[in-house]
């Protein structure tokens, strides 16, 4: 294992701000993955730490085959993480749509610079990603829908679904999206929480990664199979949003299965506790977002599902 750093910031009263990058095997660098980039991230900087553990274990057995590289970068933003701020503390800008970056410019300019031409020359690219909003997902890969995706790859890596996204304007600033149009196979993995860490999601998403090394014969691993991937669009997903504003008590969360006319929330008047409003599934299918802040806003989403096939 060989570690760097990749950026450098220096402090006058702190400890310096350091990007640090993990490299297994040689030659090539076949695969970046990227874990937090947010402050808030501490399931994705969970994963990515025990995935290097994992590699780590996978190179002292000689499992990397010759000629073939693995980098991971776990966290990129660790001043916002040592402070519970989700985004850069000086300005609250927010380091995932700052990309490809810009050496000369603001400080999350230059991170996001200094990040992406360490990994902009990879065949693969790998992010943990969190969503916009908090809440709980069911596991998945998921694309942007630039002309340059890959959904045959993308179901190399065994996970339930495979989402694929048309991105809108502010999209075309973050990582994902720029490691596509510069030509690497880009995916992003959501795993089931962000602010908290869920052992058995990030288990599952170390393992469907290196099935997935192991598929393109970059490791040598024997893991479980995995799913057969299901492709949805972002477009096909049913949006459910709040009626009325109070307490949000889910009755689901992201993964689980809802029957048509199930009651998956409540909305509670936050004075009286009094039932304002009742959240109902209008199809058969699966929970993709559950949102799971402790009050909600009138026409906030609180589930997206993807209805059962026909």
């Amino acid at each position: 294992m060989k570690e760097e750093t990749i950026f450098r910031l220096p402090s006058l009263y702190r400890d310096d701000f350091r990007v640090k990058a993990y490299t297994f095997g040689d030659g090539s660098n076949d695969v970046a993955v990227v874990g937090a980039m947010r402050g808030n991230e501490y399931q994705q900087l969970y994963t990515a730490s025990k995935l290097i553990q994992r590699l780590k274990e996978l190179e002292l057995k000689n499992r990397i085959i010759k000629g073939h590289s693995i980098t991971v970068i776990p966290c990129v933003n660790p001043s916002s993480m040592n402070i519970h701020k989700r985004f850069w503390p000086i300005d609250n800008t927010d380091i995932n749509r700052m990309f490809p970056g810009y050496d000369r410019g603001e400080t999350t300019q230059r991170i996001a610079a200094a990040l992406f031409d360490r990994v902009k020359d990879s065949r693969y690219g790998i992010q943990f990603a969190s969503f916009y909003m908090p809440g709980s997902f069911v596991p998945h890969v998921r694309m942007m829908k630039t002309g340059y995706e890959d959904l045959i790859l993308a179901k190399q890596f065994g996970l339930p679904y495979v989402i694929l996204h048309t991105p809108r304007p502010f999209d075309t600033a973050t990582l994902n999206y720029n490691w596509q149009i510069w030509g690497t196979k880009a995916f992003s993995i959501y795993t089931t929480s962000t602010a908290e860490i869920d052992h058995d999601s990030s288990k599952q998403a170390i393992e469907a990664i290196l099935n997935f090394l192991s598929k393109e014969g970059i490791i040598r691993y024997t893991g479980r199979e995995g799913y057969i991937s299901r492709v949805v669009e972002t477009g096909d997903l049913i949006t459910l949003r709040a009626l009325k504003s109070g307490f949000l008590e889910p009755l689901k969360k992201g993964g689980e299965y809802a029957e048509k006319g199930e009651v998956l929330a409540r909305i509670l008047d936050t004075y009286t506790s009094e039932v304002l409003s009742e959240i109902t599934s209008p199809v058969d299918g699966v929970i993709e977002f559950s949102s799971n802040e402790p009050i909600t806003y009138e026409n906030t989403t609180i589930f997206k599902l993807i209805r059962d096939e026909d």
